[in-house]
């Protein structure tokens, strides 16, 4: 349920700061807090051994997001009023940076969740699932009481802004189209999941690969958030030293994917 408050923030951090720095932002904070805090309370010392080395991995993962927030920071220091909202229509750069380092924090306790269901895990296993699927209990559990979160929000913004008639007000194309979408995107969001629970059962012989997963997850979320932030112009119009600076938050995250392996 803490995980839903941040999904719900989420969306606020790139209505506030643009897909590219809004989820930049907030999935580099996820990853930290959703790397290191089931890594600490599961016993690890991160200053010495393997739990340095994952240390040293979510520090570089930081380094990447931090450079490609700098370079966010670069366009909205350079763009007149008028260009921002060209690019971000309601883009509000402290606003923004508080909604996603809130979003941040509380969607790391997705991670949490799926550790703590170390047990279900083991369960699945012992039940006949396969390794590869054997997470998917898991997943159904922790996104249950994301559902619930979300549902509560939308039914209280429906009677407070007497809203609840229009589901059905919309009918036909416009209706059948906003179905389509919401169940690609459904489909498409659980699918990195999904992945994720297939890529740990890789990851069995090291304990190192294993916790820093969701780190991979979140780096490769950053990447291309900020390439489709490219694809949809917010970029557009930047100096040649964000451009540079950009790219080179991009090429960190993308080292940092192997700093674990090769350590």
């Amino acid at each position: 349920m803490l995980w839903e408050v941040g999904g719900l923030t989420f969306g606020l951090s790139m209505r506030y700061l643009g897909v590219a720095l809004g989820q930049s932002i907030s999935l580099g904070t996820c990853s930290a807090f959703g790397t290191l805090l089931p890594a600490v309370f599961g016993g690890m010392d991160l200053f010495h051994g393997s739990g340095l080395v994952l240390l040293i991995g979510v520090c570089v993962t930081l380094a990447g997001i931090a450079v490609i927030g700098y370079a966010g920071s670069l366009r909205a220091r350079n763009m007149t009023d008028e260009e921002k909202k060209a690019a971000v229509k309601d883009f509000a750069l402290t606003k923004g940076l508080f909604v996603a380092l809130l979003a941040g924090v509380m969607s790391a306790c997705f991670n949490l969740g799926l550790e703590s269901g170390q047990e279900i895990l083991e369960l699945a296993k012992a039940g006949g699932a396969s390794e590869l699927f054997a997470l998917n209990p898991v997943i159904l559990l922790v996104t249950m009481g994301g559902f619930l979160t979300n549902a509560c929000y939308c039914i209280v913004q429906n009677i407070r802004n007497k809203t609840g008639k229009d589901y059905l007000s919309v009918l036909g194309t416009v209706l059948v189209n906003n179905v389509l979408f919401c169940a690609l995107a459904g489909l498409l969001w659980y699918s990195q999941f999904f992945g994720l629970g297939m890529g740990k059962s890789y990851f069995t012989d090291s304990p190192v690969m294993m916790a820093f997963s969701w780190s991979i997850l979140m780096s490769l979320n950053v990447v291309f958030s900020n390439i489709w932030g490219i694809v949809l112009k917010e970029w557009k119009g930047v100096s040649r030293k964000t451009v540079v600076v950009l790219i080179t938050g991009i090429g960190i995250l993308i080292l940092s994917l192997m700093i674990p392996s090769v350590l």
